[in-house]
């Protein structure tokens, strides 16, 4: 039965040519680190699991920080470093969760057919008539964007839970995969304005130093959880994406018909 579940919610696997997404995400150097040891993180923006660093800026972060044995800590990080997190791990084992919200940032589509591509490739079905109803014009397309980004590291086993940070949009590891007994099936549980993601898309990359990175998309059940086999050896980024109509659409001219609010989860699987 589980297995009948897991085939039906999962069903296609994406090249990664066919992406038309702006990810946003926190990659560590290491994921598995000892207790005491430096850890080092990026920011890192593109698409296929690839991307360029973003250096800390405090003018572009409203939230940074990272929670550990139940307490929740700001990140002191300075202007412009890259790695954005250079920190010493905690003295003791566990699950070391880290969490960063951007600001929010606008962005104008270059024209119809990218905005045509990103809503089909991220599942927004009615977005292109709901824009073309509203009257809104094709040429000049605009939207709002925050990302909301959290990593799962291990200090020492790992040994502990993801938890929910209270991000308007967020994915929580419903499995921990450095835990001894990971049966390698991953469950994350998705969530926007506190209540459950159901029937959405989440999209799962995955990639190792050997292998070019993969995308694969499932749909989350009645309680806003997706399961999904992951592998020993490969690191994961776990996406998932709300859009919906800007708030302050009709203040001006260049005001965002749109808003989007991103979400990520990254962690790896041991081998």
């Amino acid at each position: 039965m589980f297995l009948s579940r897991l085939f039906l919610a999962a069903a296609l696997v994406i090249p990664p040519s066919a992406t038309l997404a702006h990810e946003f995400w926190i990659e560590a150097e290491n994921y598995q680190v000892q207790p005491g040891e430096e850890i080092a993180a990026y920011l890192r923006n593109g698409e296929k699991f690839e991307g360029t660093s973003i250096a800390y800026f405090p003018n572009r972060t409203e939230r940074y920080d990272f929670t550990y044995d139940g307490k929740t800590l700001p990140i002191r990080a300075r202007m412009g470093d890259s790695p954005a997190l250079q920190m010493r791990a905690p003295g003791s084992d566990g699950l070391m969760i880290v969490a960063h919200e951007a600001s929010p940032t606008m962005l104008t589509y270059k024209d119809w057919e990218t905005f045509v591509g990103f809503t089909e490739h991220k599942d927004f079905t009615s977005a292109l008539q709901d824009h073309l109803d509203a009257g809104y014009p094709k040429d000049k397309v605009r939207e709002r964007y925050s990302r909301f980004s959290k990593a799962l590291i291990a200090v020492g086993d790992g040994a502990g839970a993801d938890q929910d940070l209270g991000l308007e949009i967020e994915i929580v590891a419903m499995t921990n995969p450095y835990a001894a007994d990971f049966d390698n099936q991953m469950q994350v549980a998705v969530s926007y304005q506190d209540a459950p993601r159901v029937d959405e898309q989440i999209e799962v990359y995955e990639k190792s130093p050997d292998t070019e990175p993969t995308v694969t998309q499932y749909r989350t059940d009645a309680d806003g959880n997706a399961t999904f086999p992951v592998k020993p050896g490969m690191t994961y980024l776990i996406d998932s994406v709300v859009l919906r109509p800007a708030p302050d659409v009709a203040e001006t001219e260049k005001s965002p018909q749109w808003e989007t609010l991103w979400a990520s989860l990254t962690f790896m699987v041991p081998e």
